[in-house]
């Protein structure tokens, strides 16, 4: 079983995986971490984004990262899994 601390930088480490080169730096959101059905919720945007909350700098196709709390495997969201970072007590 993965705890929240441990998991957190799983989650931290997961976009760098997919970034594409022409994508601006991107960083999780501190402010969008959450536990909901086993799994940690991590949201994340541009660093630009992050920084200044400026709704013209932010990334609008961002699914969060998903880290299994049991197994400690990561992953982006699906659309399917929506109501996990709509309603996080859910």
């Amino acid at each position: 079983m993965t705890d929240r601390d441990e998991a957190l930088p799983l989650a931290v480490a997961f976009p760098a995986h997919s970034q594409r080169d022409d994508e601006p730096p991107l960083a999780t959101d501190a402010e969008g971490v959450r536990e909901s059905n086993g799994l940690l919720v991590v949201l994340y945007n541009s660093v630009q984004y992050l920084a200044s909350r400026d709704v013209r700098e932010q990334l609008l196709d961002c699914w969060p990262i998903l880290v299994d709390l049991d197994r400690g495997d990561v992953r982006f969201g699906t659309l399917d899994e929506r109501h996990l970072w709509g309603n996080p007590s859910a």
